[in-house]
């Protein structure tokens, strides 16, 4: 029996939340028997798409700014007119040459609008094609809030008339899609729940820290870096700190950070064992993105979490107050951090065991792959 065949597009701008979110959900398809391509558009990022994938790189695109207002290339210059039709020609040809089963779109049509220069393409070849592809939205379970007027009424419309489901990757014990998208009961019939796409446990640490602050993508994460670093001299000298600044810190940045670093301070820029590292920490300062606090609810490590505000960004802080809520997390604010507000919730974090284990599902990975065997077997009742 030839294997299923998935199209999976994913466009990272910023962070790298996107693509290693995807992989997972690429990886667990492979292991469930299909055969699956990826297109990427973003930065190369160091361990995925993952073993046994296909792999398709468009000229990666980044955002111009942490508003994610424009797009830019790699070397940071304006995505002109040529280069992005150039893009949109290899997907095309992507799309063709894979006739695939079933197309995943990651973020759109509830994000990535700067990307329908070659998504909007994508979805007409997607209709013409014969046969036609089950089309679906792979989409984190919180999204940006506060968009502009008409943005909810053109993403259900493209739903309703594009796309065959939505895999929405919550658990809707934990948050629902119309939280935070207003016309959820218009596409109400589309929407799958695949629970929280979290790493499978992790082993245990090859070595231990007391303490791990983590930037991510590290794109916009050097303050918080700064000030844990800058914190750590303040607290015991006995605490192993670990700093994670990621791989798309500017240089300068990672090395203004490596000077004069205390003796119990490790900065690095990635850690690929980084879910185990947690295991066998005590506290993890960190933004608040979804494929972290996946991490960190695999865990019993406290959380402190300093959700991404820039350019309007809404998501992180409503993840974060959900955590807090169930007492698994604290939070400061981005703005005005200091070495002080990191010491005194490390304090406090160190203080104060994280209450009973998580009941949330975080195996949306593995029940991703179910749900698509089943819309295309034609299950019409998930």
């Amino acid at each position: 029996m030839t294997a299923p065949r998935i199209f999976f597009y994913v466009q990272h701008l910023l962070g790298i939340g996107h693509i290693a979110r995807a992989s997972r959900i690429a990886n667990a398809l492979v292991k469930d028997g299909f055969d699956v391509t990826v297109v990427t558009g973003g930065l190369p990022v160091p361990g995925f798409p993952g073993d046994g994938v296909r792999t398709v790189a468009l000229q990666p695109v980044v955002a111009s700014n942490a508003g994610f207002s424009g797009l830019a290339d790699a070397e940071g210059r304006p995505a002109g007119e040529d280069f992005l039709n150039a893009r949109r020609d290899l997907l095309l040809e992507a799309f063709h040459a894979a006739r695939p089963d079933v197309v995943i779109i990651e973020a759109f049509p509830f994000g990535r609008r700067q990307m329908r220069f070659e998504l909007l393409p994508l979805l007409a070849a997607i209709d013409k094609a014969e046969p036609r592809p089950k089309l679906l939205s792979s989409v984190r379970d919180i999204l940006q809030e506060n968009r502009k007027a008409g943005r909810d009424a053109e993403t259900a419309a493209l739903v309703k008339d594009h796309f065959d489901a939505v895999l929405v990757h919550g658990d809707p014990g934990f948050t629902r899609l119309e939280d935070t998208f207003p016309l959820t009961a218009e596409i109400a019939d589309r929407l799958r729940y695949t629970g929280l796409v979290a790493a499978p446990p992790a082993p245990e640490p090859t070595e231990t820290f007391d303490i791990i602050a983590s930037a991510g993508g590290g794109a916009v994460g050097a303050a918080l870096i700064g000030a844990a670093k800058e914190a750590a001299a303040l607290l015991p000298g006995n605490l192993r700190w670990l700093l994670i600044a990621g791989p798309n810190l500017p240089e300068a940045d990672f090395a203004a950070l490596s000077e004069d670093a205390a003796p119990n301070v490790t900065l690095v820029r990635f850690r690929r064992d980084f879910p185990s590292l947690l295991r066998g920490a005590k506290v993890s300062i960190s933004q608040a993105g979804y494929n972290t606090v996946g991490d960190l609810l695999r865990t019993e490590c406290r959380a402190v979490l300093i959700p991404f505000v820039a350019g309007g960004e809404t998501e992180q802080t409503v993840r974060a107050e959900r955590l807090q809520a169930l007492g698994l997390a604290d939070i400061l604010p981005e703005t005005g951090l200091t070495p002080g507000h990191v010491k005194e919730a490390v304090e406090k974090a160190l203080a104060t065991p994280r209450t009973g284990p998580v009941s949330l599902d975080l195996d949306g990975a593995e029940k991703t792959a179910g749900i698509i065997r089943s819309i295309i077997a034609g299950d019409s009742k998930l």
